[in-house]
């Protein structure tokens, strides 16, 4: 079963809005001066309505608590279900719930709510519960970590970008998403790396270098229309104890130890709230602000940070081809021709490895291009690591826009898996099946093709803002377009393919999940 493609009239309108954009940028339009919200932030705590609820939120140390036991008791659902549960993807709760909601889910909330999945991730909280349980009624605590310092070689994210490609080749090479038994057996691998890296190293090295969904959704996150920041940033330059780093007698340091202070960007903050709570100043709060913002304009560039951004955009890419209808066919032919059987691991990973290197030549081949142009004495790492942050939103866009095709669509019935989560005793129906599907999505077919095509353009255009910004910090002395040109032209190309792939029919992630009770 397929997911149709995005229709012809959204194609034109968003070939359309990208053709204006990019003339209004070759007419020297500056729209990263343009900004949707004038005012530079608004404290959550202090809206109408909803403030005391958020101030209790980010105050009390239960709900956060109370919800990582609820995610915490999904997690080990899924290993269950998968390990005791039928094989049929589609019929077991731990392929459901992991790859068709969890996953799918997880992108479209950092557009919402940044990072906040970090607080309440279910590794983290196991491996803290093993290592450092705390019995907050009394404030005891039990530190069973060596405390080691993670060696140079980890402390990039690098080793999170090698995770990112090999879960990649898992999911799509292996088949983890088609298989209950693999997910169960993934997730345990996850749980086990978390506890052992806090076992060993101080601070959360997993959350920090390790962990590519941490990685993917802190990169993403700086997008993200919300974030944790000082109120009073005097206040924090006056500060001698920094509790927000190092934590109080009855809050833990910051896990990932950032200084509120000197904080500009999303990226490695998980969200934990312990700065809120251990601040004696009550000077650190959730705070609204102009999306995309930071991506535009705070976030630092480094070179490991930039070629994980880079491959994220080529993986993300990547995991669209392989939706393709032509994609099996291809893959076959191709093995066929190099003798590979079996499950085509060594075509797939031939497969895998040319997405990613095709991309990340061409953006290598433009910043060569752009410096060369701009005749400036920056070095290409810095050129090369500034600039790419123009990709980010382009991935974060398309990653959204295909999620949600697959969440809405695929999790029809989803919830009747709760009542049978290891899918025993079910059968497929067929067209029946799919006929309960098409009319029992949340939202209608039409809803998601605007909502994909407003994606798509929203991306585009805060690609053009955050190159605009750059480009005008890098190259001050530059008074032509032409050196923007390169970029740009990358930028309206990626965004045209993930266009293209958008239209193209989409094969399901695991098939129908309308679950039907067996008579017999």
């Amino acid at each position: 079963m397929t997911h149709p493609g995005l229709p012809d009239i959204w194609v034109y309108i968003i070939v359309s809005f990208m053709l204006i954009l990019s003339l209004a940028v070759i007419l020297r339009f500056n729209f990263s001066d343009f900004k949707l919200i004038k005012k530079s932030s608004v404290t959550l705590a202090k809206l109408w309505l909803i403030g005391a609820a958020i101030q209790y939120l980010t105050k009390s140390r239960w709900p956060l608590f109370i919800l990582k036991l609820i995610t915490v008791a999904f997690f080990l659902l899924v290993i269950y279900a998968g390990l005791m549960g039928t094989p049929v993807p589609e019929r077991n709760i731990a392929t459901v719930l992991t790859w068709n909601i969890w996953w799918a889910g997880l992108i479209i909330s950092i557009f919402f709510l940044g990072s906040a999945w970090c607080a309440i991730c279910p590794w983290d909280a196991l491996a803290t519960w093993h290592v450092k349980p705390r019995l907050w009624f009394n404030n005891w605590r039990l530190n069973n970590s060596l405390e080691l310092t993670p060696p140079r070689w980890m402390r990039s994210v690098w080793p999170a970008l090698i995770m990112f490609a090999g879960l990649t080749w898992l999911e799509l090479g292996y088949g983890v998403t088609t298989s209950p038994y693999a997910t169960a057996l993934l997730s345990l691998v996850m749980v086990v790396l978390a506890i052992i890296s806090l076992a060993l190293y101080k601070n959360k090295a997993f959350c920090h270098y390790i962990c590519p969904v941490g990685r993917t959704i802190g990169f993403y996150s700086q997008l993200a229309p919300v974030e944790l920041r000082p109120l009073n940033k005097q206040i924090c330059v006056d500060c001698k104890t920094l509790e927000c780093f190092s934590g109080s007698e009855t809050v833990d340091a910051c896990p990932t130890k950032l200084v509120m202070g000197r904080l500009t960007q999303n990226t490695y903050c998980t969200s934990c709230g312990n700065c809120v709570q251990s601040c004696p100043s009550d000077n650190v709060a959730w705070r609204l602000r102009a999306p995309s913002q930071e991506a535009i304009e705070s976030a630092r560039p480094h070179w490991d940070e930039a070629w994980f951004m880079l491959v994220m955009l080529a993986l993300t890419s990547f995991h669209g081809v392989t939706m393709m209808e032509f994609w099996e066919q291809g893959l076959r032919s191709f093995a066929q021709k190099i003798g590979d059987s079996g499950q085509l691991l060594v075509s797939f990973s031939s497969g895998l490895i040319l997405s990613v290197l095709v991309p990340v030549a061409i953006y290598a081949l433009v910043i060569e291009l752009t410096r060369r142009l701009s005749k400036s004495q920056l070095s290409y790492k810095k050129i090369f690591s500034s600039l790419v942050f123009a990709t980010l939103p382009l991935a974060f866009a398309y990653h959204l826009a295909h999620n949600l095709n697959h969440m809405i669509r695929e999790s029809v019935g989803a919830s009747q898996l709760l009542l049978n989560p290891l899918g025993t005793n079910v059968s497929y129906s067929g067209v029946a099946d799919e006929l309960f599907i098409k009319n029992s999505m949340l939202l209608s077919e039409n809803t998601i093709f605007s909502l994909q095509a407003l994606l798509m353009m929203f991306g585009f255009w805060v690609a053009i803002k955050v190159l605009q910004h750059r480009s005008k910090v890098l190259f001050a002395d530059s008074k032509t377009v032409v050196t923007m040109m390169p970029v740009l032209l990358f930028v309206f190309a990626v965004n045209s393919f993930h266009l293209w792939m958008l239209m193209q029919p989409m094969v399901m992630r695991i098939g129908a999940l309308c679950v039907v009770p067996s008579i017999l």
